[in-house]
């Protein structure tokens, strides 16, 4: 099960995060149809969220048709992003990552550092005609 973390710094809505954090777990094969998400009670005590935020994720998600809530029983995954063939491809690429931030972690780069790092790379890297190669 997808457990939910906020990060008050990024400037995302909080409803924006929990959405982006669905898709993502979709997109890599964590989240499957048929899984269901945290209860809004589990949420909320998870995060410290107001509820309202909470079933505004889930119902942004369910309009998407991404999720199916079923009364008494929770909020079901629909369908996922990311094929099988998709998410095969995505280990070699997860281990190449993870030896960049080892690379940037024994440079002496911290969290922020890193990420900051990253953001701008992949900003450049994601502009038209750029990382065509």
């Amino acid at each position: 099960m997808i457990e939910f973390h906020l990060d008050t710094r990024s400037g995302v809505a909080p409803y924006m995060q929990l959405i982006q954090q669905v898709r993502h777990a979709m997109r890599l094969g964590l989240l499957k149809e048929g899984d269901r998400l945290p209860t809004v009670k589990d949420v909320v005590a998870r995060v410290a969220i107001n509820p309202n935020t909470v079933l505004k994720a889930y119902r942004e998600l369910e309009f998407e048709g991404l999720v199916q809530p079923r009364p008494g029983l929770g909020t079901f995954v629909t369908r996922t992003l990311g094929g099988d063939e998709a998410i095969a491809a995505h280990e070699p690429l997860r281990r190449d990552l993870e030896g960049w931030l080892a690379k940037a972690r024994d440079a002496g780069l911290d969290n922020e550092s890193i990420e900051a790092l990253f953001v701008s790379a992949f900003r450049r890297f994601s502009e038209p005609g750029a990382g065509r190669r």
